[in-house]
């Protein structure tokens, strides 16, 4: 693969994180934990979605839960296997479950959570060699920004 086409994927993997930021954004304004997700489909978001379990009042209102409702509504099925998600928080055990059941087909994450992370930090769920099926995982894009922005919102919930 020659540079400029990695360049450009670089950069595709940078803007649509961008997009899932500014999406944890909306949750920290509602003060919800920012996380932020993205739908994207074809090169093409179709669903965007941030936290809203306080503005809601529903544990299940997880940014990566709406987003794959929103998407799948939109598709008009539960196939998401053509579509890539972008997240700024590693997925908990709930939302990495829905990720296998919606065949998301790429997951790329911003930041590990050690506390309730299942792609990574606490198990590997989607790697699980008996799921039958397999989701490409990218971490650590614009890792830092969510990180910040994680720590901004916890430190302001301590004062």
């Amino acid at each position: 693969m020659n540079v400029c086409v990695i360049l450009i994927k670089v950069i595709r993997l940078i803007d649509f994180m961008n997009e899932a930021l500014k999406e944890a954004k909306k949750s920290f304004k509602n003060g919800d934990v920012p996380v932020g997700a993205i739908i994207v489909k074809n090169n093409k978001i179709i669903a965007k979605a941030h936290n809203e379990k306080e503005k809601k009042h529903n544990a299940i209102k997880h940014a990566e839960i709406i987003a794959i409702e929103k998407a799948c509504k939109k598709l008009k099925t539960w196939h998401l296997d053509e579509c890539e998600m972008y997240v700024t928080l590693e997925p908990c055990l709930m939302c990495a479950g829905a990720l296998l059941q919606s065949r998301i087909k790429t997951l790329v994450y911003a930041a590990e959570s050690e506390k309730f992370g299942y792609v990574k930090s606490i198990e590997t769920l989607l790697n699980n060699e008996k799921n039958n099926h397999k989701i490409k995982i990218i971490s650590g894009v614009c890792k830092k920004e969510s990180q910040l922005l994680l720590k901004e919102f916890f430190k302001e919930k301590r004062h």
